[in-house]
C-alpha cells in the first residue's frame, strides 16, 4: 500500500475552504474510487485525469486507486481538483514527490494532453492557502490573477509533466510577473464626447463624488445610456484591495471575462434579466449575479420601465446592505454588492420628448414607471429629467473626464478624511449613518429648517431627509466648504426632486 496527499480549495460564494486530497493505492481491482461528496464535474474526471497522465508519459498504477476529498462534509465542485487528484495518485507510487506535494497546493483542469487549463476562483482559493503550505501551483492561464497576491509562494506551470518534473526536482516552475493594477491600454468613454448637457453632467458629477444612485428619464436618443457609459471614467481608480475582490468575483462567476479587473467595472444587463441573474443564485452552486459583477463599479439599467417590478424590487437590501445573501440547505452564501445604480427610462412608453406629442393611451400613462415601487425610488438620490434643449451640435471644448475626475477626487479625499475622524469606516457620504448624520453632522441651522419644511408638506420622507443631507455634503465637498449650508441643501432637494414632468418626486 502507498499513501500520498497534497492540498486544493473548494469555493463557497467568494471564500474558500481548504481541501486535503489523498490517494491511497493498495489492492484491489483496477479502478479509481473518489469520496467526499465531490460534484459531476470532480467524479468524472477520472477517465479524463487516467488518459492525461498516460499521454504525458507518467505511470498509472494497475490496481485499486482511493481518492478522499476532505473534510468528507463539504460539497466539492469544480474541475481544478484534476491536477491535484492525477499528481497524489503518481506520488503514492515515487516517494521522491511526496514530500515537496505535501507542502504545496495545487490547482488546474487538465486536458487529455496533459495541459493545463485556466479553472475559475483562482483568486480567493489561493486567498484561502494557510501560511505553513510553501507552494502554490496555478496554470498559466491564471497567472495574471495569481499575481495579484504578490506572494512569492506562487508558481505556473503549463502542463502536468512540469509539475511533476518539478515535484523531482528537475526542473523549476515559473513565477508570475509583476501584477498590472490599472488598465491604460484600451481607452474608456469620455465626457469629452458629449455635446452640452451641462446640468446633467454636473449631476454625474456629484454622483460620483458621493457615490449616489441615479435615477434619468428622458425621450429616447437624448444620451442617457452615453452619460451612464461615462460615469466609470470620472470615478477614483481602484486601489490594489479593490482589484482583488472585484477579480475574485468575476472569477467565481466565470463567464468570457478573463484576467485582472483593473478599472471600474460597469455592468449594463439586457432589460429581460432575471431576478438570479441580477442578485445571483441558480440551480448548483450559486453564482455571483450583475449586482455583484458591479461591486465596486456601475450597474446600468437601461429601459427599466420594461424589468418587471419583482426583479427590481430585489435591489432594494443590496442597495441598503452592500451585499447579497443567498441562503440554501443548512448554509448560506455571500457575495459583496456596493454598486452604483443608474437606472434609464423613457418619458413614456411611446417615447415622445414632449407631453403634447405623447400617442399613449391614459391607463399607459398612468401605469408607465408603476413598477418602481416607492420604497425602490427613495433608495435613489439623484433624479434627472434629461431633454434635448440644451443639446449643441459639437462637443468641441467640452470638459474631459480626467479634469472631472480630479474634483471629484478630491471631494472624496475630503470626505474620507472627515469620516475617518469620526471613527467611521466608510468613504462616501452615500453610505454614511443616517443617524450619526442627524446627530452629529448635520446642515447649518436655517438648511435644516428647510429641510424640515419639506418633510412637513410631504415632499421629503423620512429616508428622503437622509439622502438630502447626504446629497448636500456632497455638494459642500465639492465647493470645499466645511458643512452644508441653505444653498447646498436647495440643490440636493432638486437633484433629488426635479419639478419636471415625467420624474417622479
Amino acid at each position: 500500500m502507498a499513501l500520498a496527499s497534497t492540498h486544493a480549495a473548494t469555493l463557497e460564494g467568494v471564500s474558500a475552504h481548504l481541501v486535503t486530497v489523498e490517494a491511497n493505492i493498495g489492492p484491489g481491482l483496477p479502478g479509481v474510487h473518489m469520496v467526499g461528496l465531490g460534484d459531476a464535474a470532480v467524479k468524472e474526471s477520472r477517465e479524463r485525469i487516467r488518459t492525461a497522465v498516460a499521454n504525458s508519459a507518467l505511470p498509472w498504477p494497475r490496481t485499486k486507486v482511493m481518492v478522499s476529498l476532505s473534510p468528507a462534509h463539504i460539497p466539492k465542485a469544480g474541475s481544478h481538483f484534476d491536477l491535484p487528484v492525477a499528481l497524489a495518485v503518481i506520488a503514492g507510487m515515487d516517494p521522491r514527490a511526496q514530500l515537496r506535494l505535501e507542502s504545496a497546493m495545487v490547482l488546474g483542469e487538465l486536458g487529455l494532453s496533459g495541459t493545463l487549463r485556466r479553472v475559475e476562483g483562482i483568486l480567493p482559493m489561493l486567498l484561502a492557502a494557510p501560511e505553513h503550505l510553501e507552494w502554490l501551483v496555478v496554470p498559466a492561464e491564471n497567472a495574471a490573477e495569481a499575481a495579484l497576491l504578490g506572494s512569492e509562494r506562487v508558481l505556473v506551470a503549463r502542463s502536468l509533466s512540469e509539475v511533476w518534473n518539478w515535484l523531482l526536482g528537475i526542473a523549476p516552475l515559473e513565477r508570475p510577473g509583476p501584477a498590472q493594477l490599472h488598465d491604460a491600454t484600451s481607452p474608456a468613454p469620455d465626457f469629452r464626447d458629449i455635446a452640452g448637457q451641462l446640468p446633467e453632467r454636473h449631476a454625474l458629477e456629484v454622483a460620483a463624488a458621493g457615490g449616489h444612485h441615479v435615477m434619468m428619464v428622458g425621450p429616447p436618443g437624448v444620451g442617457k445610456s452615453m452619460l451612464a457609459e461615462r460615469l466609470p471614467s470620472i470615478l477614483p481608480p481602484l486601489d490594489p484591495a479593490e482589484v482583488i475582490e472585484a477579480t475574485a468575483l468575476h472569477s467565481v462567476a466565470g463567464g468570457p471575462h478573463r484576467g485582472v479587473v483593473n478599472r471600474r467595472p460597469f455592468v449594463a444587463p439586457h432589460p429581460s434579466v432575471s431576478r438570479a441573474a441580477l442578485i445571483g443564485g441558480g440551480s448548483g452552486r450559486p453564482r455571483p449575479g450583475a449586482v455583484s459583477l458591479a461591486h465596486h463599479g456601475v450597474l446600468f439599467l437601461d429601459e427599466a420601465s420594461e424589468i418587471p417590478a419583482a426583479v427590481l424590487d430585489a435591489l432594494r437590501i443590496p442597495l441598503e446592505s452592500g451585499a447579497v445573501r443567498l441562503s440554501r440547505t443548512r448554509r448560506e452564501v455571500v457575495y459583496p454588492a456596493d454598486f452604483q445604480l443608474v437606472l434609464a427610462a423613457n418619458t413614456c412608453k411611446c417615447g415622445a420628448a414632449t407631453p403634447s406629442r405623447c400617442v399613449c393611451r391614459a391607463h399607459e400613462r398612468a401605469a408607465h414607471l408603476r413598477n418602481l415601487s416607492g420604497p425602490l425610488r427613495d433608495r435613489l438620490d439623484i433624479s434627472l429629467h434629461i431633454t434635448a434643449q440644451d443639446a449643441v451640435v459639437s462637443a468641441r471644448g467640452a470638459e474631459a473626464s480626467a479634469d472631472i475626475a480630479q474634483r471629484v477626487a478630491a471631494a472624496r479625499d475630503r470626505a474620507a478624511h472627515r469620516w475617518l475622524r469620526a471613527g467611521l469606516t466608510a468613504r462616501v457620504n452615500a453610505r454614511v449613518s443616517a443617524a450619526l448624520l442627524r446627530r452629529d453632522h448635520p446642515a447649518t441651522e436655517d438648511a435644516m429648517a428647510l429641510v424640515g419644511a419639506y418633510l412637513a408638506d410631504g415632499t421629503l420622507t423620512q429616508r428622503g431627509v437622509d439622502r438630502v443631507l447626504r446629497l448636500a455634503w456632497t455638494l459642500a465637498d465639492l465647493d470645499e466648504q466645511a458643512r452644508p449650508n441653505l444653498d447646498h441643501v436647495a440643490r440636493a432637494v432638486e437633484l433629488r426632486t426635479p419639478h419636471s414632468e415625467g420624474v417622479f418626486a
